[in-house]
């Protein structure tokens, strides 16, 4: 395998693995040692060499015979073992996702897996990141989040996906394709209520971004009938916090026993509730006289 060398006069980069955040849309959001990075790095890799090239050319960074490796999940078994290699000869090799923060929802997670567990160096270039700048926008809650990634496709997948996130006392933050925002915010309507407070961001950064605020109920009418386009970022309030009294887990286990057998029930309303499992399995027992 042939290696370049790097740009002539960018500052020599350290041989490892360099992750390079990019712009999730304004070519302009890139950081400065990102640019340094993508100029000086032995080996450049991206998730689309084509994206990774164009903006190259946009902030005047020459290629200059350096390989420009594509990495993604279609050729990892080819592209994985070059990269390792590469840096294990000394080189610097500087990979960057097609837009926004390497590893987030991106292949590159496998490659930054590999380099450390052979202990080879690794660092990153923070940049933008379409997770935060949701958060940012949104009007929500920042203080605890959970970013749980693009929900399943299929109808009871993404249902059991969204109850199991439904008690998480944290702002959730989904990515999903614009196709299925109307299918999402419906799902999210059935499963966390329609007055929990959301916000659909689209299209961050880029000319035609909308970030629209409200319930869920709210936003379920909003996106009905709506064709939507572009990248979309759902953001989720937190539920309010429910009291648990003696009274409310009761009537909960009650409920739930009509439908369940003790220990499921039990382990539901423990869940619900944020309650010891064993101390509701006690509870659900003396109620149906086991």
């Amino acid at each position: 395998m042939t290696i370049g060398k790097a740009t002539p006069g960018a500052r020599p980069l350290a041989p490892g693995l360099h992750l390079v955040s990019t712009p999730i849309g304004t070519a302009r959001d890139i950081t400065l040692r990102a640019l340094d990075t993508l100029a000086a790095a032995d080996v450049l890799a991206a998730e689309d060499t084509r994206t990774l090239r164009h903006l190259m050319e946009i902030h005047g960074i020459a290629l200059n015979g350096r390989p420009l490796v594509a990495y993604h999940g279609h050729n990892a078994a080819q592209a994985l073992p070059r990269l390792l290699a590469a840096i294990a000869e000394g080189k610097s090799v500087a990979y960057a996702s097609e837009a926004g923060t390497p590893l987030i929802s991106d292949p590159g997670f496998e490659l930054a897996r590999e380099v450390a567990a052979r202990g080879l160096p690794l660092t990153a270039a923070p940049g933008a990141s379409a997770v935060i700048c949701a958060l940012t926008v949104a009007g929500l809650p920042t203080d605890r989040f959970l970013f749980a990634g693009f929900p399943p496709a299929a109808k009871g997948a993404r249902e059991t996906f969204l109850r199991e996130l439904a008690p998480v006392r944290a702002t959730l933050v989904l990515y999903e394709s614009p196709k299925r925002v109307k299918e999402l915010l419906g799902n999210l309507l059935q499963i966390l209520g329609a007055e929990r407070q959301a916000a659909v961001c689209r299209e961050l950064t880029k000319r035609f971004e909308e970030v629209t605020r409200g319930t869920l109920g709210e936003l379920a009418a909003e996106f009905a009938e709506r064709e939507v386009k572009g990248e979309v970022v759902v953001v989720i309030d937190r539920g309010a916090e429910t009291v648990a009294d003696a009274g409310t887990v009761e009537a909960a286990l009650d409920r739930a026993l009509q439908a369940m057998s003790v220990k499921d029930a039990a382990a539901a309303v423990a869940e619900a509730f944020g309650l010891a499992r064993k101390d509701v399995y006690r509870m659900a027992l003396e109620r149906t006289g086991k």
